[in-house]
């Protein structure tokens, strides 16, 4: 009988032993299941992006239902959706007073060059059939949503109204009814319906740069809001 050699056994057991895997295989082989995974994430999240956003939209989102009260109040910006709201609830008979932001000019409104807000929420309002004597401004020069609530207030304590509807868009009401309900406190009904942007509206504003942006800042404003005041 033939004896065995210790080399014919180390010949044979590296023969058929399997090819060891470099570690640059092994890290290429593991990023390549990394971009699978997270191919699969996106792929998902993009499929199921619509509800998603359509949803925090809606937690979001807050907004009053309009009622018969002393006053609609339309604050300085939205010249293309407050002041039409306004009109609306005047023609309906919810309020018998528009009440107009006095808000803060700026250079090129000071040279005439364009319609200050005032002067434009002021032109719809009549173009929609509200007459003059039941338009009406208030404060003087305001800069802000703050300065704007504490205006509405004191307009409020100087003619006795107790109850006011202030229209503004889907994004901006939270930060717009808190700031109103903290100036205000329980003495006063103020209502705050949202409206839709006329660039977008809360099904669809992840579609348009304007609907991303006014979700963005006011997420932002709403912080600086509640750590301000």
């Amino acid at each position: 009988m033939r004896k065995v050699e210790l080399t014919d056994v180390g010949n044979r057991s590296s023969r058929y032993m399997p090819p060891i895997r470099s570690r640059s295989a092994v890290i290429f082989s593991r990023f390549v299941i990394a971009l699978l995974v997270a191919a699969v994430l996106v792929g998902s999240a993009w499929f199921a992006h619509r509800p998603l956003l359509r949803g925090a939209a809606d937690l979001w989102i807050v907004s009053d239902p309009v009622a018969p009260s002393d006053a609609v109040a339309v604050f300085g910006g939205g010249v293309q959706d407050r002041p039409f709201a306004a009109a609306a609830y005047y023609r309906q008979g919810l309020v018998k007073k528009v009440l107009l932001s006095d808000d803060r000019v700026g250079p090129a409104a000071a040279l005439g060059a364009i319609q200050s807000d005032l002067a434009g929420n002021h032109a719809v309002l009549i173009k929609l059939g509200v007459p003059e004597r039941a338009i009406e401004t208030f404060g003087n020069g305001l800069s802000s949503t703050y300065e704007e609530a504490l205006a509405l207030r004191e307009w409020a304590r100087r003619t006795g109204a107790h109850s006011i509807i202030v229209p503004t868009e889907v994004f901006s009401a939270r930060r717009v009814r808190w700031t109103l309900h903290r100036i205000f406190g329980k003495d006063y009904v103020i209502r705050v319906p949202a409206l839709d942007d006329p660039d977008y509206g809360r099904a669809d504003w992840w579609q348009t740069p304007q609907g991303l942006l006014a979700f963005q800042n006011e997420v932002l404003k709403f912080v600086y809001y509640r750590l301000r005041y």
